[in-house]
């Protein structure tokens, strides 16, 4: 039977030894669940997006979960880099799906609200401010041999 529980990658720490992002990997609902946490700027966020890219040739991951649920920070410098770098090889590598929990801070949410918008014509993305919602809406778009029941969420 297929596991619900990922697998931890790496905790990616920002200037301060701070925890800055966890990566996780479900491999049998190829999904990679990205939490960070923290005042994010646009270095940081390039940063971290550039670690999670790192195990695009490693690992299938279809579906993405990308939970800003912990920060803050304006990171709207990365947009650009995000939109004309990022996302060309992420559906080249066959990502087809984000679920985006959004940060409550306000500074936050004008990039979160600008990010969506920009991927929305090129992938199934959906906003949510629950995890597990999250987890199940990934879940349902499909991506390898999903597990009996829901996915389970990282400690």
């Amino acid at each position: 039977m297929a596991s619900p529980l990922p697998t931890k990658l790496l905790t990616l720490e920002d200037t301060h030894g701070a925890a800055l992002a966890e990566y996780f990997y479900y491999p049998n609902a190829e999904l990679l669940y990205v939490r960070w946490h923290g005042q994010l700027t646009g270095a940081e966020v390039i940063r971290g997006v550039q670690n999670g890219g790192r195990w695009r040739n490693q690992l299938t991951y279809s579906l993405i979960l990308n939970d800003k649920s912990d920060t803050g920070g304006d990171w709207s410098d990365a947009l650009p880099w995000l939109q004309y770098e990022w996302l060309p090889l992420a559906l080249a590598a066959g990502v087809k799906a984000m679920a985006y929990l959004f940060s409550p801070d306000r500074e936050n949410l004008f990039a979160s609200h600008q990010f969506v918008a920009a991927l929305r014509p090129y992938m199934a993305i959906e906003q949510f401010e629950d995890v597990h919602a999250a987890l199940a809406w990934l879940q349902a778009q499909g991506g390898g041999t999903q597990p009996k029941g829901p996915l389970l969420v990282p400690q």
